[in-house]
């Protein structure tokens, strides 16, 4: 494609060169620039792209866009704009031809219940028969292939392009997880989503490196419902009609408030020996019963923006039931199956509030004993530490302190910490070091009726010490376990 095509109908200033340049490809990290490819220099909260101008150049690059004045001696295009961000998702969509017409597309937003809310809507369209691509924290998933995340949504061009790999894969749909700064710094600004879903907001992202305020966090978030046909929101959240003023996208609601177009009637807890999870009955819009393979009053949430989508999407209820039924997300309270004596459970929870939240629940469910396994990352703030050592201690029987992604840390170090939460609790505790063998200590001692929570690494299949990542999944690591115990 050649430049003037790619740059038609946006405004910008030739400062030298041939607008009639062939263009390939889109990069903004210097190291993938060459002949053929647009380099953008985008300036960032760390990293100013203008300062590899040079690197880009050495690496083959002819054609340079800035938005800032800089003097470019070498011999190579030079086009400036307003906003390199901003048109980079433009740009993006014009060169792969407009990917978002060719699929139908639901982005999910809000605090927590993103991760499981799109794996739950992913699960009902492919029991459904329909192929679904999905964009979000655990990684980007296109047919067999699954690509590591850096960030909850990437930057718009490699969202883009992985919307036209899922095109050239034939997928139907697209199910992504938006998270607010995505939405904050333009990284979705160009796409114009079927559905969007609001899950709820807290207080969790605002701090110093990303939300100022908790106007700026609503603000962003509200900016999905300007760019998005139709709005499925949390009627029942303390920030629902921040979220649906000014919008432009329909509004249909779900909760337990009775107003709710889709609405809890009965919830009950489950459990068994290989299962945990919820009996939701609703009424509304959708009347039936399903069993949901999710545990807590927050998976309930979970469901119901999931059946309210895949409802208007016109889904029988049919293939809703037998998708949530027999439903689990990698490391979000995922079972893996150690005894028919108690349960295991695989969680995310790293941080205070989300253990707090997790193993609150599972209380709900009168387990023997609750058992937590976990640790803390290094280089990480020492407040995470002593409010996740309280509230392990707060809701546990028995704790087991382990390591987590030491990082340059000694772990004896991060114990003590951990143990500044701990000992506010009366709560019973050992320290063993190394996590595989925390595990296998939790099996090995495991009682009828307990509930075993091993928490902190979730989706993570490494862990991180002294600058080097070792392989640790710990699925992989249970079933070692369970074998050497065999012998």
């Amino acid at each position: 494609m050649k430049l003037k095509e790619l740059f038609e109908g946006i405004k910008y200033t030739l400062i030298k060169g041939d607008i009639e340049t062939e263009i390939n490809d889109i990069a903004y990290d210097s190291r993938k620039a060459k002949d053929g490819v647009l380099f953008m220099a985008i300036p960032g909260s760390v990293v100013d792209g203008h300062d590899y101008i040079k690197d880009a150049i050495k690496n083959g690059a002819k054609v340079i866009l800035i938005s800032k004045d800089i003097e470019i001696s070498e011999d190579v295009t030079v086009i400036k704009v307003e906003d390199t961000r901003k048109i980079l998702s433009k740009l993006s969509m014009r060169l792969f031809r407009y990917p978002q017409s060719k699929l139908k597309t639901i982005a999910i937003t809000g605090t927590k219940g993103k991760t499981t809310t799109s794996f739950m809507i992913k699960r009902i369209l492919e029991e459904a028969g329909y192929k679904c691509g999905l964009i979000g924290t655990t990684g980007v998933y296109i047919g067999d292939k699954v690509y590591p995340a850096k960030n909850t949504t990437p930057e718009s061009y490699e969202t883009i392009r992985y919307m036209d790999e899922m095109v050239k894969k034939k997928m139907d749909f697209m199910v992504m997880e938006v998270s607010s700064q995505a939405l904050k710094y333009d990284r979705v600004n160009d796409i114009i989503f079927d559905f969007g879903i609001f899950t709820n907001l807290t207080q969790d992202h605002i701090g110093e490196n990303e939300h100022p305020n908790m106007e700026d966090y609503i603000l962003s978030k509200a900016k999905l419902f300007n760019q998005c046909n139709h709005g499925i929101f949390n009627i029942d959240d303390n920030h629902f009609y921040d979220m649906v003023q000014g919008g432009d996208a329909s509004i249909n609601t779900y909760g337990y408030d009775e107003r709710a177009d889709l609405r809890v009637k009965d919830i009950k807890l489950l459990r068994d020996k290989r299962f945990i999870g919820i009996e939701l009955t609703t009424d509304g819009l959708v009347k039936d019963t399903f069993k949901i393979s999710s545990p807590g009053k927050f998976s309930s949430y979970n469901a119901l923006a999931a059946i309210l989508t895949t409802h208007m999407l016109g889904i029988d209820d049919k293939f809703i039931k037998e998708a949530l039924a027999d439903f689990h997300v990698k490391g979000r309270v995922e079972p893996v199956h150690v005894s028919d004596d108690f349960t295991l459970l695989i969680d995310y929870a790293h941080n205070g509030v989300s253990t707090e939240s997790i193993l609150s629940t599972i209380r709900d469910y009168d387990p023997g004993r609750i058992v937590t396994i976990f640790g803390c990352g290094g280089n990480r703030s020492k407040d995470r530490r002593y409010e996740m050592g309280e509230m392990a201690g707060k809701y546990s029987d028995f704790c087991i302190i382990t390591e987590d992604n030491n990082r340059y840390e000694e772990f004896d170090d991060i114990a003590k910490d951990i143990l500044v939460g701990m000992h506010k609790t009366n709560c019973e505790y050992i320290i063993i070091p190394d996590r595989k063998e925390a595990i296998k200590y939790a099996i090995v001692n495991g009682k009828k009726g307990d509930i075993i929570m091993l928490i902190g690494k979730g989706h993570e299949d490494y862990k991180e010490i002294k600058g080097k990542r070792y392989p640790f999944d710990e699925r992989v690591v249970i079933k070692e376990i369970l074998d050497e115990i065999k012998k």
